[in-house]
């Protein structure tokens, strides 16, 4: 597990602020589980519409084009996605605010105020699981507020979310 202190980054509660781009990567692993779950979506989706396409003729002048743009559309998905949202995921957590950069065609920067954080959880669905991986999700009143950081170590997501907890629990404010 990697240090704690590479893990949450320590600032003095006194001192404003600091608007700044996100310092951690996610774990390398989530090429691999982005990869596969394209993979995985793709074989169904593309699975599903040739299984059509060969019990209804007459469906086939239409739905043989369609069938080749989703079979392109999801291997540039499986080929490309991946690395680039890891290349481009990114998150800290200090004793003031959880800060995201996510996104792969659209880029996000997400800065949520410690006082602000309703709830913390940390998600493994069956492939992060196998991989080791999980998700950290934080919550505010605001439906827009929140902040989900996909591709965390499960050990550095848990630790996370444990010094959270402790940090909102210490910060005074409502949390609306």
């Amino acid at each position: 597990m990697p240090d704690t202190l590479h893990v949450i980054s320590p600032e003095p509660a006194r001192e404003p602020l600091r608007l700044h781009p996100p310092r951690h990567r996610i774990e390398r692993r989530s090429i691999l589980m982005w990869t596969l779950n394209a993979l995985i979506w793709g074989i169904f989706v593309v699975g599903a519409l040739s299984v059509l396409y060969a019990l209804v003729p007459d469906t086939r002048p239409w739905l043989g084009p369609v069938i080749w743009i989703f079979s392109a559309i999801y291997a540039v998905n499986v080929a490309v996605m991946p690395t680039w949202r890891y290349l481009v995921h990114r998150w800290e957590i200090n004793d003031q605010a959880v800060y995201a950069l996510n996104g792969w065609i659209t880029r996000e920067w997400r800065i949520t105020p410690i006082s602000r954080i309703q709830s913390v959880e940390t998600r493994r669905g069956p492939l992060q699981n196998v991989l080791g991986l999980a998700t950290l999700k934080v919550t505010t009143a605001s439906r827009e507020g929140g902040i989900t950081i996909d591709g965390l170590d499960a050990e550095v997501a848990e630790e996370c979310s444990r010094r959270l907890t402790e940090i909102t629990q210490a910060t005074p404010g409502d949390a609306t």
